[in-house]
């Protein structure tokens, strides 16, 4: 089972997002990164971190108690997509929060998803079919309206389906694109 995310990581994950002049929300940066790990691209916080903090005039470097608190997390990502008791979780908004805030976090979330996919070139790797279906899905997501969304009971139920299909396809993406590592463990 995955631990919730506690203060700290929040704050740590916080500090990183306001170094990036990109001004990712934290849904659309834990996007990108479950992207870049899914994906099974090598070093996907350092991939992640070039991303959100590009080479800058002020020639800035992340700090190194910043990057290794950044450590913990993206290892609670990595066993939260594999973790077969499916307990993989999205950074949004809890559910007291507005609806169409909590949906546009997981707007937020597939862009800077298909963004890490794209990034990592998985279209041109060899994967099942279904992962193209998933990614056409998740583009399907990102032209969703989101201003004319009301507050009501089916959108609401709406919005569960959709994030538990997010939550199962990036396990999927993640079983298909990363190779079995538990099987050459000790």
């Amino acid at each position: 089972m995955t631990e919730a995310v506690t203060n700290t990581d929040h704050d740590v994950f916080s500090e990183v997002l306001t170094l990036s002049p990109l001004d990712p929300t934290p849904s659309e940066a834990q996007g990108m990164l479950c992207g870049f790990i899914c994906t099974g691209t090598p070093e996907p916080l350092t991939q992640w971190l070039a991303q959100l903090l590009p080479h800058s005039d002020t020639g800035e470097a992340l700090p190194a108690e910043l990057l290794a608190a950044l450590h913990p997390q993206l290892q609670q990502l990595q066993d939260g997509l594999r973790d077969p008791e499916m307990q993989f979780e999205l950074h949004l908004p809890p559910d007291e929060r507005p609806l169409v805030e909590r949906a546009t976090a997981v707007y937020d979330w597939v862009r800077g998803f298909l963004f890490a996919i794209g990034v990592s070139g998985v279209t041109t790797r060899h994967h099942s079919p279904q992962i193209d279906e998933i990614i056409q899905d998740f583009t399907l997501l990102t032209r969703l309206d989101l201003d004319a969304l009301e507050d009501q009971e089916e959108n609401e139920l709406a919005l569960a389906e959709i994030v538990e299909f997010i939550r199962v396809a990036a396990m999927l993406i993640y079983d298909d694109c990363v190779p079995v590592l538990d099987d050459a463990q000790p």
